[in-house]
């Protein structure tokens, strides 16, 4: 009886200090910045596992595999998607907007943009990149309504000419892409609320676009200035820190135009070593804002530090 006793008791000794499951998870994604005056929010739309040593194109074929294991990182690469909230004290300026909501791993961009404490009914203007699924899908829900009623969208005009323009005389891989780009669209051309621009535009007072075609016909990016604090919104301009920051000539598949979209790239690399100002990054791990510091033909990266606004 005394053994059959001190046994239970030891069995519930146990049970008491087992440790409880894992919880599994992650924070929400959102990261808070001021710039200047005007405050910027970094929003995570989740992770693609992406096969970039198929993707990325360079002559050696050993050196994405390389560049990656500098970094600690595996294949396929865990790749963030992040879109910008820019609140300049007039407007609410939301520059991309994710993929939507497909499975758990992305498609989170709008819980987010609310856990960040904003609502999209509150966003004045949506500023796309490109017209890519990744980064315009968020524009509409499941049911094809308009997630953000009460915005303007933007682009550039020579990116909404091509992907909303003919299917028949576009190239058959393009096709796909460019009735997916009509789908999302859809409801914003029908209530007048899509106003393209063309080329370089200031489009609200601190905040304009800048033409950086390559990756796509029409690839834009977006800079923010406030007073004398300066982020540049960079969208598809590059995909791979560990690989392309090296070397910058690494191009991907998903140039529409890859001797346009190098150029580009180094350009914009040159400008803001020299500048020292942020840029925020869609595919840069979460939040994707640092800066860059030149170290001979290759850049580094310095991610922002982690702060309270």
């Amino acid at each position: 009886m005394k053994r059959l006793a001190l046994a239970a008791l030891l069995a519930t000794s146990f049970l008491a200090q087992a440790a409880p499951p894992q919880a599994g998870g992650q924070a929400p994604g959102w990261f808070r910045m001021k710039l200047g005056s005007f405050e910027v929010t970094a929003l995570n739309d989740g992770i693609f596992k992406l096969p970039v040593d198929k993707l990325l194109q360079t002559p050696d074929p050993t050196l994405v595999a390389r560049r990656l294991q500098h970094h600690y990182l595996g294949l396929p690469l865990d790749t963030s998607v992040n879109a910008y909230l820019v609140h300049t004290g007039e407007k609410l300026v939301l520059i991309d907007t994710g993929y939507n909501n497909t499975n758990a791993s992305i498609g989170l961009m709008l819980t987010h943009l609310r856990a960040s404490g904003y609502q999209p009914e509150q966003v004045d203007e949506v500023y796309i990149t490109h017209f890519h699924g990744d980064h315009i899908n968020g524009l509409t829900d499941k049911d094809g309504k308009a997630v953000f009623p009460n915005a303007i969208v933007r682009a550039d005009q020579r990116e909404s000419g091509f992907w909303l323009g003919d299917e028949a005389a576009a190239p058959e891989g393009a096709r796909g892409g460019m009735a997916n780009a009509k789908r999302v669209m859809k409801p914003y051309l029908e209530a007048g609320r899509f106003k393209p621009f063309d080329g370089a535009t200031e489009l609200v007072k601190g905040l304009r676009a800048v033409p950086t075609y390559g990756h796509t016909p029409g690839h834009t990016i977006y800079v923010a200035e406030s007073g004398a604090d300066k982020m540049v919104f960079w969208g598809d301009l590059m995909h791979v820190a560990a690989v392309q920051f090296a070397h910058p000539e690494v191009t991907i598949q998903f140039d529409s135009d890859p001797k346009t979209a190098y150029p580009q790239r180094d350009a914009q690399y040159k400008d803001a070593a020299k500048g020292g100002y942020y840029v925020g990054v869609t595919h840069i791990s979460f939040p994707g804002i640092g800066k860059l510091r030149a170290d001979g033909k290759a850049y580094e990266w310095l991610p922002v530090n982690y702060s309270r606004p």
